[in-house]
This record gives structure tokens, C-alpha cells and sequence, in this order.
């Protein structure tokens, strides 16, 4: 399939990444790494955003002093790599959040559900190195709670972790998402990832994971709780 060609624009327009931040300034919105702004993007935007992020990293092959021209291998390195950011690695940036169908909790279910563990793919916003590991959600519903699909937490959890960020903010903001959606009782997520920019430069540690943990509501209040949905993944670990 080939690639979606950019609209044609005047000399005279701003680049297109400048038209975006306007907007996100002008409604006093917070643009961070790990923020989604899809809201701002008009239609064909994406198409030349990723047009302009191409046009930079080939000045920055450039800036690396490799002679894109004669080397086959990075002849299209730029193109490549600018698809991958603004599709793929980052989407959760750029694209809306994913349909998610809800339920009325018909049967009152009451008793906890665990999700996991769900593989998390996402890039550490200091050096944009890989952030690779497993994701687990405990939920306790009530008769009030919406209830989703079993593949709808990989996709949210997809689409937020989708971005430049650190864990522990990635692991709160799924939280909050889901929170907002699912209203249960109580909501618990571990997260144990291998991080890229500790393994693949500076200490070059390649055996070190981080795990951290956000407990709401009943998770949090209640010890009895949280030691069976931590003893549950301690068993489904050992299995």
C-alpha cells in the first residue's frame, strides 16, 4: 500500500506542527509527551505532520554525517522512521481513543476480575528507547459499574501506553482512564516492563525490571483485597 502524500501547501503556511501547537496554546491545552491531542488535528494533518517529521530526521541523518545518497541501507530511513513515530510507536498521541462498548452490570457482579497480562509496548520519553513488558488489571465492579469487553483493555491499554512517557505516569493515566469508564469499586494495576534506556546505553543492566502498582478505592482500603489479587498474580507468574 503506498504511503498517504501530504496536501500540497504554500510557501507562505506555517509548517503544519506550528498550526497544531497554535491551537493547543490557544485553548490553554497541555501538549506534553504523553498527552493525547487528536482533538487538534484537523483532517489530512497527519499526512503532512508526518511529512514534516520526515523532512527533520533526514537532516538529522544528515547532522549524523551519513550519506544517505549512496548508502542504500538509510536511503529511506527517514521516511521510515517518521511512519513509525506518527503511526505506530506514538500513535496514541495522534489517534482518538479506540470505540469501547459498555455494559450495564445486569448481574450485579461484585467479585474480582483480573485482567492479564496484557503486553505493553511504549518509549521512554528521555531518550525515546523502548519500554517492554506486562500489565495486569484487577477490578472489583458494582451493581452501578459499566462492564467492557475483555479486548478492550488491551486496546485502551494500547492506546495510552502508545507515547513518549515514563511508567509510573503511563501505569496512573490508564488508571484514571478506566476509572472514568469501567466505575468500579476498586481498581488495581501492575506493571513489570524492561526499559531500553537502561539496558541499551548507560548502564547497559540488561536483567533489571521495574514493577510499580496503582491501587484505587477498595484496593487501597482494603488489605484482604489487594493480598488476594497480588497473591493471584504471584500463582500466575509461577505457572
Amino acid at each position: 500500500m503506498n504511503d498517504p502524500k501530504p496536501p500540497a501547501l504554500l510557501a507562505t503556511d506555517p509548517p503544519v506542527s506550528e498550526r497544531i501547537r497554535y491551537r493547543l496554546i490557544s485553548a490553554g491545552c497541555r501538549h506534553h509527551a504523553n498527552d493525547n491531542i487528536a482533538a487538534f488535528i484537523e483532517p489530512g494533518e497527519l499526512d503532512a505532520l508526518q511529512a514534516e517529521v520526515q523532512s527533520k530526521l533526514q537532516e538529522v541523518l544528515r547532522a549524523l554525517v551519513i550519506d544517505t545518497d549512496s548508502d542504500h541501507n538509510t536511503q529511506d530511513t527517514a521516511k521510515r522512521v517518521a511512519k513509525m513515530f506518527v503511526r505506530e510507536v506514538f500513535a496514541g498521541r495522534y489517534q482518538a481513543p479506540p470505540t469501547v462498548t459498555e455494559f450495564p452490570n445486569v448481574s450485579r457482579l461484585n467479585e474480582l476480575m483480573i485482567v492479564g497480562p496484557i503486553t505493553v509496548r511504549s518509549a521512554c520519553s528521555h531518550h525515546l528507547c523502548p519500554i517492554l513488558g506486562r500489565l495486569w488489571i484487577g477490578l472489583l465492579p458494582n451493581e452501578h459499574s459499566n462492564l467492557i469487553g475483555l479486548s478492550k483493555y488491551v486496546r485502551l491499554a494500547d492506546w495510552v501506553m502508545s507515547r513518549p512517557q515514563i511508567q509510573e505516569e503511563a501505569v496512573t493515566m490508564l488508571a484514571d482512564e478506566l476509572q472514568a469508564r469501567v466505575r468500579p469499586d476498586g481498581l488495581a494495576l501492575v506493571m513489570e516492563a524492561d526499559h531500553f534506556c537502561m539496558a541499551w546505553r548507560g548502564v547497559k543492566d540488561v536483567d533489571s525490571k521495574m514493577t510499580n502498582s496503582v491501587m484505587r478505592g477498595a484496593f487501597l482500603k482494603d488489605p484482604n483485597l489487594r493480598r488476594e489479587f497480588l497473591s493471584l498474580l504471584t500463582k500466575k507468574n509461577e505457572a
